[in-house]
């Protein structure tokens, strides 16, 4: 029964809750239309994830205090969490709106298609930006950065 009495967890279930919920009375303040399914949507002011991290991160410093590794953990989580929310989550969007752009416009692509082989290479060469994530050197030599400053810290 001591999962009904963890009040980080419920803190940040709570926090889910109230940020979804409260996505319906901002977007009816600023558009004046009433939209329930923001309810269940992702994406949107404010975000659900960040205040459940957030959240999470709060009641344990409260519980745990500040110095406990649940806290380090936790505010960790919550940091990454928070980083992919606003980059590679909002780069995910920018794209389909690319993507939903393509879509709509498919049947001139279609056609346009049917000149590819007549075109010079560099027409050919259009790129998306791809910079999302990192090369496996960049995670290999982060994690190694990571791990070897850990000792260091350990250490001193």
């Amino acid at each position: 029964m001591e999962l009904f009495t963890n009040f980080p967890l419920w803190a940040a279930l709570a926090a889910i809750g109230f940020a979804q919920f409260v996505k319906v009375p901002l977007h009816f303040f600023v558009t004046r239309n009433v939209d329930w399914s923001l309810i269940t949507s992702t994406g949107g002011m404010p975000s659900s994830h960040s205040a459940a991290v957030t959240a999470l991160t709060t009641g344990i410093a409260l519980e745990q205090g500040v110095g406990s590794p649940f806290f380090a953990i936790s505010t960790v989580f919550a940091v990454i969490v928070m980083f992919d929310a606003s980059g590679v989550r909002r780069h995910a969007g920018e794209q389909a709106t690319v993507l939903n752009k393509l879509v709509a416009d498919f049947q001139k692509f279609a056609e346009d298609a049917k000149l590819w082989p007549r075109l010079d290479d560099e027409r050919k060469r259009s790129e998306l930006k791809e910079l999302l994530g990192h090369k496996p050197i960049e995670v290999f030599f982060g994690g190694l950065t990571g791990i070897l400053l850990t000792f260091l810290l350990y250490v001193l």
